[in-house]
């Protein structure tokens, strides 16, 4: 019932924790490349990134609104709207400054999105450890149990055998002595023995 213990690699813990400061740092390094690539001050692609975002953050506002929103479709709408803007903002900006600074807003946002899901995904895994627990313990009281009971039976059947043997024994032992008669034990008033019994001692006999 024991199940294997399996240590997680380190990166394995750290790469959910790194993941919101790899995405940003993404999108802002991809906009500086843009940036240097001719998006530097050109007012059509700056009009593109405002009316990308402005889209995705509308999505993200439909997918929340009402009683049947999706919270992941949301998320992810207002996650690529943040994005598209500080991409807009680093390849439009001329300096460094803004674009960090938006960086630097992004990325905490991110984090402090993300501190919510971790939470609630701690929780559900500590609930899911501690069933596991309690599923195991009454597992292991339950075979605890049966076990005692098959040992009370197998001593019990050994009991029963040692009886039977002793009997047997004790049978043919009163057979071997010298002048025994059931018959006169019987006229005597002394309990008759059993048939198979009696089977077994003329048999000997003869």
């Amino acid at each position: 019932m024991n199940e294997p213990i399996v240590a997680r690699h380190w990166l394995a813990l750290t790469a959910p924790k790194a993941a919101p400061a790899v995405a940003t740092s993404t999108v802002l390094i991809l906009g500086r490349i843009w940036n240097a690539n001719g998006a530097e001050h050109s007012v059509g692609n700056a009009a593109l990134m405002v009316v990308l975002a402005a889209g995705a953050a509308a999505a993200g506002a439909f997918a929340s609104a009402g009683r049947a929103g999706d919270p992941v479709i949301a998320g992810t709408a207002f996650a690529s709207s943040g994005g598209l803007a500080l991409a807009g903002v680093a390849g439009y900006a001329d300096g460094l400054p803004l674009p960090l600074l938006l960086w630097a807003l992004a990325t905490a946002v991110a984090y402090a999105l993300a501190a919510r899901y971790w939470r609630t995904d701690r929780r559900e895994s500590l609930a899911h450890e501690r069933h596991t627990a309690q599923r195991h313990e009454e597992h292991g009281h339950i075979e605890r149990v049966e076990a005692l009971r098959a040992g009370a039976q197998i001593e019990v059947a050994r009991s029963g055998a040692a009886y039977a043997e002793q009997l047997a024994q004790a049978l043919t032992a009163r057979a071997a002595l010298p002048g025994f008669d059931p018959a006169q034990l019987t006229r005597a008033g002394l309990p008759e023995l059993p048939a198979t019994a009696h089977t077994f001692e003329i048999t000997k006999e003869s």
